[in-house]
């Protein structure tokens, strides 16, 4: 497992940052630097599952380990979903976290990723630009 760390500084209030990453039209326009089309269902509250989906119904589902509205939420990832159908993977702690901490200038929002080895790539390109369409939607919408 590698763990990766990404931190951005936004200059918005937690609870503004929060509403980009969830809501579910910021979230579809955030994510788009993973998968153009990219959505999730599920409810965020503890124990549930959440099935994070692209518009051929291929994904992944994870479990919520920890949702502090406004300040963190993580995710356990369990499988892959293809053409919608779960299929069970052995990543063993394969987590991703976004922690929300306030201060002075508005908002640190740090993503703790636990990948196997063959992500660690793709997370590496693809999540900063992924924070920095978190930081512009919440900079920039009223």
């Amino acid at each position: 497992m590698e763990k990766l760390v990404f931190e951005i500084q936004i200059n918005a209030s937690p609870e503004k940052v929060w509403s980009v990453l969830w809501d579910d039209i910021s979230y579809r326009q955030w994510t788009t630097a993973f998968t153009e089309g990219s959505f999730y269902q599920g409810t965020l509250e503890e124990g549930n599952t959440i099935k994070f989906l692209d518009p051929n119904n291929n994904g992944m589902f994870s479990r919520v380990e920890k949702s502090i509205p406004g300040k963190e939420i993580k995710f356990l990832h369990l499988g892959e979903i293809y053409s919608g159908v779960e299929a069970p993977q052995d990543w063993g702690e394969a987590t991703e976290a976004y922690i929300l901490e306030e201060n002075e200038e508005g908002t640190k929002l740090k993503s703790e990723i636990q990948t196997p080895a063959e992500f660690k790539g793709f997370f590496e390109e693809k999540f900063p630009k992924a924070l920095g369409i978190v930081k512009n939607l919440s900079e920039n919408q009223l």
